[in-house]
């Protein structure tokens, strides 16, 4: 056993070691995967988040990593609308991600029967000329959740719209 006058410095000196090495270890830890170590790839695939990068926490920096080992095997054309993809969501206000977040949680909870119905409707609304979906979405935007709610519902399997005055959406 150690005298006690050595045992207090060593104890000091351990806990003042651990103090001086908290705030590099935290770093460390911001940075999981330093944007400078991803491959050219990875840094292609996902560029729009270069900027904020190595502030991501790990957790998400490991998340986006695995999403991307999907995506480089897809097209070229189809990567692309991810990283356009990437990009808008980085642009969206918080409310804006927030709402994204209940649209998405409302498509997962239909039916497979009636997700498809809805790609069909979106496919086809994509289509119209631009001044005629505008008005469509801020019809859209107007709406409370129940209403979109029944709405998504409702789609029929040829409709862009559900029918003629359906929860105060215009007809065909």
């Amino acid at each position: 056993m150690l005298p006690r006058r050595l045992c207090l410095p060593s104890l000091f000196a351990l806990i003042f070691g651990l103090l001086a090495a908290a705030p590099s270890y935290a770093q460390n830890q911001g940075a999981l995967h330093p944007w400078n170590t991803l491959s050219p790839a990875q840094q292609n695939m996902l560029q729009p988040l270069q900027s904020q990068w190595d502030t991501l926490p790990p957790k998400r920096q490991e998340h986006m990593l695995e999403r991307t080992q999907g995506w480089l095997k897809l097209p070229p054309e189809r990567q692309q609308e991810i990283r356009d993809r990437i990009a808008r969501w980085q642009q969206m206000t918080p409310a804006q991600r927030e709402q994204a977040r209940q649209n998405q949680h409302l498509y997962d909870t239909l039916s497979p029967d009636k997700q498809q119905q809805l790609h069909d409707a979106f496919k086809r609304f994509q289509q119209l000329p631009p001044d005629q979906r505008e008005a469509l979405r801020r019809q859209w935007q107007q709406q409370s959740p129940d209403q979109k709610r029944q709405w998504l519902q409702h789609v029929g399997p040829r409709s862009t719209l559900p029918g003629k005055h359906a929860f105060g959406m215009p007809g065909r």
